[in-house]
């Protein structure tokens, strides 16, 4: 992965398929909200500059939207992060596990 955003991991920690997945859906779906939300705010500049009266009323539903849409960024990165943490999390404990001669060591599992 040279010259990634992830080069810098090296071969100890490698990023699972599953969480770039995650990451690029999650980046496509805030770009994707991201484009309706510049649509959105020229709607409401257009609608402020025009000082219709039923333009400037349906500003309110658009700025309600347009903060819903904000809501669900926001929603989004923090998965995105947590998501992201818990697999780095993961990766360094599998590493831990290592004994220096490269097999994984024995835990013991303690009943109950």
């Amino acid at each position: 992965m040279e010259g990634s955003i992830f080069s810098g991991f090296g071969n100890a920690t490698q990023i699972d398929t599953r969480v770039m997945q995650t990451c690029q859906k999650s980046f496509i779906q805030v770009q994707d909200i991201l484009d309706q939300n510049r649509l959105l705010i020229n709607e409401i500049n257009k609608n402020h500059e025009s000082k219709i009266p039923d333009n400037l009323s349906r500003n309110v539903g658009l700025i309600r939207e347009l903060n819903n849409n904000i809501r669900r960024v926001v929603n989004l990165y923090a998965d995105l992060s947590s998501s992201f943490t818990k697999s780095m999390e993961d990766s360094s404990e599998a590493e831990s596990d290592l004994k220096s001669d490269g097999k994984y060591s024995q835990k013991r599992i303690r009943s109950g």
